[in-house]
């Protein structure tokens, strides 16, 4: 895998340190293995969807957590039933470890929905920009208007 070195963007950009924290931390992310696999999709001009394949976690072993615009899905699996210590497996196929999977958040976007079903963990997330950064229209105004009429007499 190639590394890269973004010391010069540090040197010549005033501003930008955020930027290159997250390249780096995108390049570090790459070389993490790929469990659980995962989707994102946009599904409206500010609404996305996050999927991850969890099969076998059930919802109470499964954690989301979202600080400083970094979401965090973790996958704890707690210890198997008796049951399950008596099975003797030909292949154990499915991988009930435990994970980790951080997503950085754009400014502004916010988790609104988490629902598993058919082993699919579905996070709905929305950006909801504040009243201040919304684009507004401003009406221009004419200036004084004339109004025809009676002038004023001199006195």
């Amino acid at each position: 895998m190639r590394t890269y070195d973004f010391t010069p963007l540090y040197r010549s950009a005033v501003g930008f340190d955020r930027l290159a924290g997250l390249l780096e931390s995108a390049a570090r992310s790459s070389q993490e293995n790929g469990w659980p696999p995962y989707n994102i999709e946009t599904t409206g001009e500010n609404a996305y969807r996050i999927e991850i394949a969890v099969a076998g976690f059930k919802p109470d072993e499964l954690t989301l957590e979202v600080k400083e615009n970094l979401l965090t899905v973790t996958g704890r699996k707690t210890a198997n039933d008796d049951a399950g210590a008596e099975r003797t497996y030909l292949h154990r196929g499915l991988a009930e470890r435990d994970f980790e999977r951080r997503f950085q958040l754009a400014d502004y976007v916010v988790v609104k929905t988490a629902d598993l079903n058919n082993g699919l963990l579905s996070i709905e997330l929305v950006r909801e920009l504040p009243e201040a950064l919304k684009p507004r229209r401003i009406e221009i105004g004419g200036g004084s208007k004339l109004i025809e009429g009676k002038k004023a007499k001199a006195a």
